[in-house]
């Protein structure tokens, strides 16, 4: 396969399959991301069994993008971590070379 050859797979989501062009690489994320989307979907239709796959898979999409910003959030707090940490050690030698 070239650098510029695509991968054909299908995707089943809430019982539909979707066929994609993706590069090898990518195929198990996709993959793996499929199966998280019809696990969740599974769970809600366990619970509530008046609803259709729109909703739940409206459902499934809002929950894993909350869960997305707030990793983006956390991840948004990891440099101002590190700078903390490298000042708390220049702190630690200046008072050591002070002592």
């Amino acid at each position: 396969m070239g650098e510029d050859e695509k991968l054909s797979i299908r995707i089943n989501l809430a019982d539909r399959y979707y066929p994609l062009k993706i590069e090898a690489k990518d195929e198990e994320r996709i993959r793996g991301a499929a199966k998280l989307i019809n696990e969740k979907i599974l769970q809600y239709r366990q619970r509530y069994v008046d609803k259709d796959n729109q909703d739940f898979l409206a459902m499934a999409a809002l929950q894993f993008v909350i869960r997305y910003l707030e990793m983006e959030e956390k991840a948004d707090d990891q440099p101002i971590l590190e700078d903390l940490k490298e000042l708390n050690e220049e702190l630690d030698e200046y008072i050591k070379k002070e002592t």
